[in-house]
Protein backbone atom coordinates (compact mmCIF):
# COMPACT_ATOMS: atom_id res chain seq x y z
CA UNK A 1 0.00 0.00 0.00
CA UNK A 2 1.36 3.54 -0.93
CA UNK A 3 0.62 5.56 2.20
CA UNK A 4 1.06 8.72 0.53
CA UNK A 5 -2.40 8.18 -1.45
CA UNK A 6 -4.73 6.45 1.10
CA UNK A 7 -7.01 4.46 -0.83
CA UNK A 8 -10.38 2.65 0.30
CA UNK A 9 -13.44 1.04 -0.33
CA UNK A 10 -14.46 4.40 0.83
CA UNK A 11 -12.64 7.18 -1.09
CA UNK A 12 -12.80 10.69 0.26
CA UNK A 13 -14.16 12.51 -2.94
CA UNK A 14 -15.98 15.18 -0.51
CA UNK A 15 -12.23 16.82 0.36
CA UNK A 16 -10.17 19.43 -1.66
CA UNK A 17 -7.07 18.90 -2.71
CA UNK A 18 -5.57 20.29 0.28
CA UNK A 19 -8.02 18.81 2.34
CA UNK A 20 -6.61 15.07 0.94
CA UNK A 21 -3.45 16.16 2.04
CA UNK A 22 -4.34 17.43 5.80
CA UNK A 23 -6.42 14.41 7.70
CA UNK A 24 -6.71 13.54 11.16
CA UNK A 25 -5.81 10.13 12.58
CA UNK A 26 -9.69 9.07 12.34
CA UNK A 27 -9.78 9.64 8.62
CA UNK A 28 -6.93 7.97 8.04
CA UNK A 29 -7.86 4.86 10.16
CA UNK A 30 -10.67 5.26 8.27
CA UNK A 31 -9.31 4.50 5.17
CA UNK A 32 -7.29 1.47 6.44
CA UNK A 33 -4.06 3.60 7.65
CA UNK A 34 -2.99 1.98 10.85
CA UNK A 35 -1.20 3.87 13.63
CA UNK A 36 1.67 1.87 13.09
CA UNK A 37 1.93 3.18 9.25
CA UNK A 38 1.48 6.57 10.17
CA UNK A 39 4.23 6.35 12.71
CA UNK A 40 6.78 4.62 10.51
CA UNK A 41 5.98 7.51 7.39
CA UNK A 42 6.28 10.40 9.91
CA UNK A 43 9.70 9.07 10.93
CA UNK A 44 12.78 11.57 9.93
CA UNK A 45 13.23 11.12 6.21
CA UNK A 46 9.81 10.53 5.98
CA UNK A 47 7.17 11.75 3.42
CA UNK A 48 4.67 12.65 6.02
CA UNK A 49 4.75 14.75 8.82
CA UNK A 50 2.21 15.84 11.62
CA UNK A 51 1.88 19.17 12.22
CA UNK A 52 -0.94 19.34 15.04
CA UNK A 53 -1.58 16.24 17.58
CA UNK A 54 -3.75 14.65 15.79
CA UNK A 55 -3.45 15.85 12.67
CA UNK A 56 -0.84 14.70 9.25
CA UNK A 57 0.51 16.55 6.55
CA UNK A 58 0.94 13.92 3.61
CA UNK A 59 3.93 14.97 1.77
CA UNK A 60 7.15 16.58 3.11
CA UNK A 61 8.21 19.94 3.21
CA UNK A 62 6.82 23.21 4.96
CA UNK A 63 2.78 23.62 5.02
CA UNK A 64 1.37 26.05 2.86
CA UNK A 65 -1.12 28.76 4.58
CA UNK A 66 -3.99 26.98 3.22
CA UNK A 67 -3.24 23.62 4.56
CA UNK A 68 -2.08 25.16 8.09
CA UNK A 69 -5.35 26.73 8.21
CA UNK A 70 -7.17 23.17 7.74
CA UNK A 71 -4.74 21.35 9.98
CA UNK A 72 -6.07 24.33 12.67
CA UNK A 73 -9.35 23.89 11.75
CA UNK A 74 -9.40 19.51 11.59
CA UNK A 75 -7.37 20.22 15.41
CA UNK A 76 -10.12 22.59 16.85
CA UNK A 77 -13.68 20.97 15.52
CA UNK A 78 -15.66 19.18 17.16
CA UNK A 79 -14.21 15.09 17.77
CA UNK A 80 -14.91 12.50 15.52
CA UNK A 81 -17.05 10.96 18.92
CA UNK A 82 -19.53 14.07 18.33
CA UNK A 83 -19.51 14.27 14.80
CA UNK A 84 -18.22 12.28 11.82
CA UNK A 85 -14.45 13.55 10.59
CA UNK A 86 -15.76 11.81 7.55
CA UNK A 87 -19.46 13.11 6.08
CA UNK A 88 -21.50 11.29 3.63
CA UNK A 89 -20.08 11.15 0.06
CA UNK A 90 -21.37 13.47 -2.23
CA UNK A 91 -23.29 11.69 -5.48
CA UNK A 92 -21.36 10.31 -8.29
CA UNK A 93 -20.76 13.66 -10.45
CA UNK A 94 -21.04 16.43 -7.88
CA UNK A 95 -18.26 18.79 -7.14
CA UNK A 96 -16.39 18.18 -4.05
CA UNK A 97 -18.27 19.65 -0.69
CA UNK A 98 -15.78 21.43 1.71
CA UNK A 99 -15.29 19.56 4.74
CA UNK A 100 -17.41 20.78 7.82
CA UNK A 101 -15.55 22.17 10.76
CA UNK A 102 -18.28 21.92 13.62
CA UNK A 103 -17.90 24.28 16.33
CA UNK A 104 -14.47 26.00 15.09
CA UNK A 105 -13.87 28.84 12.90
CA UNK A 106 -10.48 31.01 11.98
CA UNK A 107 -10.39 34.26 14.12
CA UNK A 108 -7.81 37.41 14.80
CA UNK A 109 -5.19 38.70 13.07
CA UNK A 110 -5.44 35.33 10.23
CA UNK A 111 -9.43 35.88 9.41
CA UNK A 112 -8.49 39.80 9.09
CA UNK A 113 -5.93 38.44 6.68
CA UNK A 114 -8.89 36.18 4.74
CA UNK A 115 -11.02 39.00 5.01
CA UNK A 116 -8.71 40.50 2.99
CA UNK A 117 -7.25 43.17 5.21
CA UNK A 118 -3.67 44.86 3.80
CA UNK A 119 -3.22 45.59 6.90
CA UNK A 120 -3.24 42.55 8.55
CA UNK A 121 0.05 40.46 7.70
CA UNK A 122 -0.02 37.95 5.47
CA UNK A 123 -1.02 34.16 6.60
CA UNK A 124 2.46 32.52 6.64
CA UNK A 125 4.06 35.22 8.50
CA UNK A 126 1.69 33.77 11.73
CA UNK A 127 3.39 32.27 13.82
CA UNK A 128 -0.15 31.53 15.47
CA UNK A 129 -3.44 30.82 14.12
CA UNK A 130 -5.91 32.09 16.43
CA UNK A 131 -9.41 29.73 16.33
CA UNK A 132 -12.84 30.35 17.78
CA UNK A 133 -14.38 27.36 20.14
CA UNK A 134 -17.14 27.17 22.22
CA UNK A 135 -16.18 28.03 25.99
CA UNK A 136 -16.76 24.72 27.00
CA UNK A 137 -14.84 22.77 24.39
CA UNK A 138 -12.06 20.92 26.45
CA UNK A 139 -9.06 21.92 23.99
CA UNK A 140 -5.36 23.37 24.12
CA UNK A 141 -3.68 25.92 22.48
CA UNK A 142 -0.55 24.03 20.87
CA UNK A 143 2.23 24.67 18.11
CA UNK A 144 0.23 27.18 15.72
CA UNK A 145 -2.83 26.88 17.72
CA UNK A 146 -4.38 29.43 19.76
CA UNK A 147 -7.52 28.35 21.38
CA UNK A 148 -10.14 31.80 21.76
CA UNK A 149 -13.51 30.66 23.68
CA UNK A 150 -16.21 32.38 23.90
CA UNK A 151 -19.68 31.81 25.22
CA UNK A 152 -21.70 32.25 21.79
CA UNK A 153 -20.32 31.44 18.43
CA UNK A 154 -21.02 33.75 15.68
CA UNK A 155 -22.47 32.72 12.04
CA UNK A 156 -19.23 31.87 10.55
CA UNK A 157 -18.70 33.29 6.74
CA UNK A 158 -17.14 30.77 4.56
CA UNK A 159 -14.02 31.87 2.38
CA UNK A 160 -12.27 29.60 0.06
CA UNK A 161 -14.59 27.24 1.94
CA UNK A 162 -12.85 28.34 4.95
CA UNK A 163 -14.95 29.19 8.03
CA UNK A 164 -13.63 32.54 9.45
CA UNK A 165 -15.67 34.59 11.82
CA UNK A 166 -17.04 37.56 11.29
CA UNK A 167 -15.10 41.18 10.99
CA UNK A 168 -16.32 42.31 14.27
CA UNK A 169 -15.49 39.57 16.23
CA UNK A 170 -12.07 38.94 14.11
CA UNK A 171 -10.90 42.67 15.12
CA UNK A 172 -11.89 41.93 18.84
CA UNK A 173 -9.67 38.67 19.00
CA UNK A 174 -6.96 40.24 17.07
CA UNK A 175 -6.92 43.52 18.97
CA UNK A 176 -6.99 41.82 22.54
CA UNK A 177 -3.42 40.44 21.44
CA UNK A 178 -2.03 44.02 20.40
CA UNK A 179 -0.08 46.20 21.78
CA UNK A 180 0.88 48.55 19.02
CA UNK A 181 -1.59 51.26 18.89
CA UNK A 182 -0.84 52.03 15.24
CA UNK A 183 -1.54 48.39 14.15
CA UNK A 184 -4.98 48.72 16.08
CA UNK A 185 -5.72 51.97 14.77
CA UNK A 186 -5.20 50.85 10.80
CA UNK A 187 -6.86 47.71 11.31
CA UNK A 188 -10.10 49.58 12.88
CA UNK A 189 -9.66 51.92 10.09
CA UNK A 190 -9.74 49.51 7.40
CA UNK A 191 -13.02 47.77 8.48
CA UNK A 192 -14.91 51.04 8.15
CA UNK A 193 -13.58 52.48 5.47
CA UNK A 194 -13.14 49.49 3.45
CA UNK A 195 -16.89 48.67 3.84
CA UNK A 196 -16.74 45.20 5.98
CA UNK A 197 -18.83 46.39 8.58
CA UNK A 198 -20.20 49.40 10.90
CA UNK A 199 -18.50 51.41 13.96
CA UNK A 200 -20.85 50.66 16.35
CA UNK A 201 -20.62 46.24 15.26
CA UNK A 202 -16.63 46.98 16.19
CA UNK A 203 -17.36 48.68 19.26
CA UNK A 204 -19.97 46.23 20.38
CA UNK A 205 -17.65 43.65 19.83
CA UNK A 206 -14.61 45.70 21.60
CA UNK A 207 -16.73 46.35 24.59
CA UNK A 208 -18.13 42.38 25.33
CA UNK A 209 -13.98 41.78 25.16
CA UNK A 210 -13.62 44.34 28.15
CA UNK A 211 -10.92 46.14 25.62
CA UNK A 212 -12.07 49.81 26.15
CA UNK A 213 -10.06 50.02 28.91
CA UNK A 214 -6.83 50.57 27.52
CA UNK A 215 -5.82 53.27 26.35
CA UNK A 216 -4.76 52.56 22.77
CA UNK A 217 -7.58 50.58 21.92
CA UNK A 218 -9.79 53.73 23.01
CA UNK A 219 -8.09 55.93 20.80
CA UNK A 220 -8.10 53.75 18.18
CA UNK A 221 -12.04 53.67 18.84
CA UNK A 222 -12.01 57.31 18.37
CA UNK A 223 -10.49 57.51 15.12
CA UNK A 224 -12.75 54.97 14.18
CA UNK A 225 -16.04 56.50 14.85
CA UNK A 226 -15.19 59.67 13.55
CA UNK A 227 -14.11 58.14 10.16
CA UNK A 228 -17.28 56.38 10.51
CA UNK A 229 -19.46 59.19 10.72
CA UNK A 230 -17.75 60.96 7.97
CA UNK A 231 -18.57 57.97 5.80
CA UNK A 232 -21.95 58.23 6.66
CA UNK A 233 -22.47 62.03 6.07
CA UNK A 234 -21.07 61.20 2.56
CA UNK A 235 -23.46 59.00 1.99
CA UNK A 236 -25.99 60.92 2.98
CA UNK A 237 -24.63 63.79 0.89
CA UNK A 238 -24.81 61.78 -2.16
CA UNK A 239 -28.17 60.23 -1.52
CA UNK A 240 -30.11 63.32 -1.22
CA UNK A 241 -27.98 64.62 -4.82
CA UNK A 242 -28.37 61.43 -6.33
CA UNK A 243 -32.28 60.04 -5.32
CA UNK A 244 -33.40 63.89 -6.69
CA UNK A 245 -34.03 65.27 -3.01
CA UNK A 246 -34.76 68.97 -2.36
CA UNK A 247 -31.38 70.37 -0.36
CA UNK A 248 -31.91 70.85 3.13
CA UNK A 249 -29.95 72.55 5.46
CA UNK A 250 -26.93 70.18 7.00
CA UNK A 251 -25.50 70.36 10.50
CA UNK A 252 -28.16 72.67 12.45
CA UNK A 253 -29.12 72.82 15.79
CA UNK A 254 -32.92 73.58 16.53
CA UNK A 255 -33.97 76.20 19.36
CA UNK A 256 -37.37 77.36 20.55
CA UNK A 257 -37.54 81.38 20.07
CA UNK A 258 -36.05 82.54 23.37
CA UNK A 259 -36.29 78.48 24.82
CA UNK A 260 -33.97 75.87 25.01
CA UNK A 261 -31.81 73.70 22.72
CA UNK A 262 -34.10 71.25 21.59
CA UNK A 263 -30.88 68.68 19.83
CA UNK A 264 -28.74 68.86 16.57
CA UNK A 265 -29.92 67.17 13.46
CA UNK A 266 -27.67 66.27 10.44
CA UNK A 267 -30.21 67.60 7.95
CA UNK A 268 -33.26 69.36 8.20
CA UNK A 269 -35.75 70.82 5.59
CA UNK A 270 -37.39 73.63 7.32
CA UNK A 271 -40.21 74.36 4.37
CA UNK A 272 -41.46 71.26 5.19
CA UNK A 273 -40.46 70.60 8.47
CA UNK A 274 -38.68 67.15 8.40
CA UNK A 275 -35.64 66.64 10.38
CA UNK A 276 -32.84 63.50 9.59
CA UNK A 277 -30.54 62.47 12.07
CA UNK A 278 -27.91 59.58 11.73
CA UNK A 279 -27.84 57.05 14.56
CA UNK A 280 -24.21 56.72 14.85
CA UNK A 281 -23.95 55.67 18.53
CA UNK A 282 -21.42 53.77 19.70
CA UNK A 283 -22.27 51.44 22.63
CA UNK A 284 -19.48 51.86 24.79
CA UNK A 285 -22.11 52.81 27.72
CA UNK A 286 -25.43 51.98 28.59
CA UNK A 287 -27.35 51.38 25.74
CA UNK A 288 -30.58 51.71 27.12
CA UNK A 289 -29.60 55.02 28.39
CA UNK A 290 -28.63 56.20 25.19
CA UNK A 291 -31.51 55.22 23.27
CA UNK A 292 -33.67 56.69 25.31
CA UNK A 293 -32.04 60.44 24.97
CA UNK A 294 -32.53 60.04 21.31
CA UNK A 295 -36.24 58.68 22.05
CA UNK A 296 -36.98 62.03 23.82
CA UNK A 297 -35.45 64.10 21.57
CA UNK A 298 -37.49 62.54 18.87
CA UNK A 299 -40.80 62.85 21.04
CA UNK A 300 -40.07 66.39 21.80
CA UNK A 301 -39.82 67.42 18.38
CA UNK A 302 -42.62 65.40 16.94
CA UNK A 303 -45.15 66.99 19.20
CA UNK A 304 -43.83 70.37 17.80
CA UNK A 305 -45.23 69.27 14.47
CA UNK A 306 -41.46 68.31 13.15
CA UNK A 307 -41.15 65.06 11.84
CA UNK A 308 -37.75 63.22 12.58
CA UNK A 309 -36.37 60.65 9.97
CA UNK A 310 -33.97 57.94 11.70
CA UNK A 311 -30.84 56.30 9.63
CA UNK A 312 -28.25 54.29 10.58
CA UNK A 313 -25.22 54.12 8.51
CA UNK A 314 -25.93 50.60 7.93
CA UNK A 315 -29.12 51.22 6.03
CA UNK A 316 -27.19 53.83 4.00
CA UNK A 317 -24.71 51.88 2.79
CA UNK A 318 -26.80 48.36 2.09
CA UNK A 319 -30.69 50.28 1.05
CA UNK A 320 -29.54 53.61 0.15
CA UNK A 321 -32.29 53.87 -2.08
CA UNK A 322 -34.77 53.13 0.20
CA UNK A 323 -33.58 55.24 2.65
CA UNK A 324 -34.24 57.67 0.00
CA UNK A 325 -37.63 56.64 -0.29
CA UNK A 326 -38.42 57.10 3.01
CA UNK A 327 -37.83 60.49 3.30
CA UNK A 328 -39.21 61.68 0.25
CA UNK A 329 -42.66 60.33 1.83
CA UNK A 330 -41.71 62.32 5.18
CA UNK A 331 -41.25 65.77 2.87
CA UNK A 332 -44.23 65.14 0.69
CA UNK A 333 -46.69 63.85 3.66
CA UNK A 334 -45.85 67.51 5.34
CA UNK A 335 -48.41 69.48 3.25
CA UNK A 336 -51.51 67.48 4.88
CA UNK A 337 -50.44 68.29 8.36
CA UNK A 338 -50.84 70.81 10.53
CA UNK A 339 -48.35 73.59 10.00
CA UNK A 340 -45.20 73.03 12.89
CA UNK A 341 -44.42 75.38 15.72
CA UNK A 342 -41.76 78.08 14.50
CA UNK A 343 -38.17 77.22 15.78
CA UNK A 344 -35.00 78.97 15.09
CA UNK A 345 -32.32 76.80 13.11
CA UNK A 346 -28.51 77.77 13.88
CA UNK A 347 -25.57 75.99 12.25
CA UNK A 348 -24.17 73.61 14.42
Amino acid sequence: MNHNTPLSPRPLRHLSDVQLRVLTTAQLRSQGVSPADINAQCRPGGTWQQLLPGVYLLRPGPATSEERLHAVLLYAARSPAAEPAVPAQPGAGEPHAPQRYTDAMITGLAALALHRFSSAPPLLSLDRIDVLVPRLRRLRSTGCVRIVRTPAMPEPQQITGIPVAPVPRALADAVADLADAGVVRRLLTEAVRGGHCEPAAVVKELTQARLLSRPHVVDAVDSLLAEGRAIAEDRLYRMVHEHGLPDPVWNVDLRLPGGPHLGGLDAYWPDHAVALELDTRAPRQDEDAMWSEYARKREHLERLGITVVHITPKKLRDSMEQQATVVRTALMASADRDPAAYVVVLPR
